[in-house]
């Protein structure tokens, strides 16, 4: 028999992120910052990079299945911050609320808003943005782009 038809949002293009926990602690994270592939597809995929090929984390294992929780994440379109300097950038962030992407050259890195829930200080938020994108946390340059997001979110109950 053919799979079921997806409802017409899910078939639309997408940009989301699958977070998997394991005891409340971060298990693995992928995903898209813009949409251009279905929604479903773009979850199933990013689900499968997370627990398979996030570098940060060895491949999860059958063992330890039942104790993972799945979030995802729909993302909305990225809008272009302008800012003069970094305590401009700072006094526009919107704490819990805004994703954050940050990109200089070839490095990009963003945050979820849901980092803002380990990292609420805006210096710190910005400070361990650049440390994963490979930069110093204090780093400022006028090449230095960010792009703010919000999520709708969905969360596995354990």
């Amino acid at each position: 028999a053919p799979p079921p038809r997806l409802p017409e949002n899910l078939q639309e293009p997408g940009a989301s992120f699958v977070t998997l926990t394991r005891n409340g602690e971060l298990r693995g994270c992928i995903g898209s910052l813009t949409a251009w592939r279905p929604l479903a597809e773009d979850v199933i995929h990013n689900a499968c990079a997370a627990a398979f090929e996030d570098p940060r984390f060895a491949p999860v294992s059958v063992a330890e299945w039942p104790q993972i929780r799945i979030e995802v994440s729909l993302l909305s379109a990225p809008q272009a911050i302008a800012c003069r300097d970094r305590a401009d950038l700072l006094a526009q962030l919107r704490p819990g609320e805004d994703g954050l992407i940050l990109a200089e050259g070839s490095r990009r890195a963003t945050f979820l808003p849901q980092v803002w829930e380990q990292l609420p200080d805006p210096e710190d938020f910005l400070g361990q943005l650049c440390r994963k994108a490979g930069l110093p946390p204090s780093h400022w340059s006028p090449e230095l782009r960010f792009w703010r997001y919000q999520v709708k979110k969905w969360k596995e109950q354990p």
